[in-house]
């Protein structure tokens, strides 16, 4: 049952967090959602960039292939760092983070849950899911901080 379980949460979770952040935006007024489209479609990019450069400088194979065992959902075995699932997750959350710290809370749990599972499941090693989580969080906080000081947003 808990292999079910997990294997939900691995695939399928990040859906929640789509539709869960996608309800909450649209009962923000109008300029709340333009601020937070806006912080969004620039977030979104430079997060997924610097999540492609720092697997080309750091490449951990899965623990599937490491460990030859067969993971609970199939998975390619390319460099398991960082977590694709777990940086949209977590990208998601940071950007609430910074508009709503009840919804990026509960949206942070969900990319907690997200990354707990893809390391069950055998296609991540504890290392991918967490590195994939900083990386959404520092560019996040960054890119809010060099706004808020160039007037920009919020």
């Amino acid at each position: 049952m808990f292999d079910i379980l997990a294997i939900f949460c691995a695939k399928y979770l990040i859906a929640f967090s789509l539709v869960f952040a996608t309800a909450f935006a649209l009962k923000l007024s109008r300029k709340e959602q333009r601020s937070i489209i806006i912080f969004g479609v620039m977030a979104f990019p430079i997060i997924y960039l610097t999540a492609l450069v720092a697997g080309h400088f750091y490449n951990n194979p899965r623990p599937f292939v490491v460990e030859h065992f067969v993971p609970l959902i199939p998975h390619g075995d390319d460099n398991g760092f960082p977590s694709d699932h777990v940086l949209l997750a977590s990208a998601i959350a940071s950007i609430w983070t910074i508009y709503s710290k009840r919804i990026g809370l509960i949206l942070w749990g969900a990319a907690l849950l997200i990354g707990i599972a893809r390391v069950y499941v055998g296609v991540h090693h504890t290392i991918d899911v967490m590195g994939s989580a900083l990386i959404a969080a520092v560019v996040s906080w960054g890119l809010y901080l060099l706004m808020k000081k160039f007037k920009y947003l919020v």
